[in-house]
């Protein structure tokens, strides 16, 4: 059995893990041709890297601050970070690659920040903090947040924060430790971010991200830390945290922020290996029974119907999701005006769990027209959607109903 796990273990941690080389690329007047340019402050409690002039694997007892400028190829799917194979020079029209990196003292990054904030529309000026997960090199974490920030649209200004993790795939028990060595340096993060006078933060944690977040979370709150009110979102993807442990967690904190979600897959062949190795069924983030939490003030989001290979990271790789996120504020929008914005996804509510289960856009046109075998879940859709699928056109002089939008087909 150990020997399964460990050939699994190489086989299907090796294939996600992205190299930790830094490739760069020059950036005369700020831009470079076949890119996008974004850049993203970074806090981090890694030490520095021997070979690279970046953060390494090591444990830093302080936390330190930095501003990268990450290009992002234009022709690439949404979702992927291409980079190059071993002895391929890096191009970067077809590869992630970094146009520039500084280091920052802790007044510098909150100056930096408060700039960033300064040039968002007033109401979305919070910060969006990005905790990568297991078997993560530093520049990947880096190059992650800038695709969800470029892909998903996100609000505000994205950050991320990069806990020592050794980047190795059966390094699982140091990198556990690694977490918990870094709950101070999420803290001070934290910290800084709200006294550059941003009010308003949200967490964005993947995997075992996601343990240190509640574990800072938790000590903040036992700490009576002011600046956890400032947190008003947090979101686990994949969380790789045991069940009990998670609402141990959650009683500890008391009140949690009024958006609380934890994204969830159950074809998550990583959570199901990391479950094997912990003697358990499931972990938090493949969860077959969202009732395990349903007694507590959240949302869990099933996208199981979109995972591919080790579906470890569905969210933010999933091409179909990113569009469905990227377009979700200006579909709250359209909805109220009318228009029907175009989505590839929806959203199907079971009402008794607090659940939200993701499906591809086919699937629910087959649910709704008979044309194809149904999934057997309610379908709660909006009233545009349903117009969408089933090719009904309402009276365009008449509003849709309230009812219409929460009917059962």
């Amino acid at each position: 059995m150990m020997r399964a796990i460990l050939l699994l273990s190489l086989t299907v941690l090796a294939a996600c893990a992205v190299r930790a080389q830094v490739d760069y690329v020059d950036a005369p007047g700020g831009s470079v041709p076949g890119a996008t340019l974004r850049t993203i402050l970074v806090g981090t409690t890694r030490g520095p890297d021997p070979e690279q002039d970046v953060p390494g694997t090591d444990r830093a007892e302080e936390i330190r601050y930095g501003r990268y400028v990450v290009s992002i190829p234009d022709d690439r799917d949404s979702g992927e970070i291409p980079r190059q194979r071993t002895r391929q020079q890096a191009d970067p029209r077809e590869h992630f690659m970094l146009a520039g990196d500084e280091p920052l003292s802790a007044e510098a990054f909150r100056d930096a920040l408060r700039a960033e904030i300064a040039q968002e529309p007033r109401s979305e000026r919070e910060a969006v903090v990005f905790v990568h997960g297991f078997n993560n090199a530093f520049i990947e974490g880096v190059y992650r947040t800038a695709q969800l920030d470029y892909d998903l649209q996100m609000p505000g200004v994205m950050l991320h924060y990069s806990w020592p993790s050794l980047g190795a795939p059966l390094a699982y028990a140091h990198d556990r430790d690694s977490a918990l060595f870094a709950r101070d340096g999420l803290m001070q993060m934290l910290r800084q971010i709200r006294a550059s006078g941003v009010t308003r933060i949200t967490i964005l944690a993947h995997s075992m991200g996601s343990q240190l977040t509640m574990e800072t979370l938790r000590q903040m709150a036992l700490m009576n830390d002011p600046v956890l009110r400032n947190v008003e979102g947090v979101i686990l993807l994949s969380p790789d945290i045991d069940v009990e442990l998670f609402r141990q967690q959650v009683r500890a904190m008391g009140d949690l922020p009024d958006l609380f979600v934890i994204v969830t897959s159950q074809r998550d062949r990583i959570l199901t290996l990391s479950a094997s190795m912990t003697g358990e069924a499931a972990r938090l983030g493949n969860m077959t029974d969202p009732g395990a939490v349903a007694d507590l003030d959240l949302t869990v989001i099933d996208v199981s119907a979109f995972a591919r290979g080790a579906g470890h990271f569905t969210m933010g790789s999933s091409p179909e999701l990113n569009r469905l996120l990227a377009q979700m504020n200006a579909s709250l929008e359209d909805e109220v005006s009318g228009r029907v914005p175009l989505l590839p996804a929806a959203f199907l509510t079971l009402q008794n769990t607090g659940q939200v289960i993701l499906t591809p856009f086919n699937e629910i046109q087959e649910d709704l027209t008979g044309s194809g075998g149904s999934t057997g879940r309610p379908a709660v859709l909006p009233w545009w959607l349903r117009r969408m699928v089933i090719d009904d056109e309402p009276d365009a002089t008449q509003a849709p109903s309230e009812g219409a939008a929460s009917d059962d087909r």
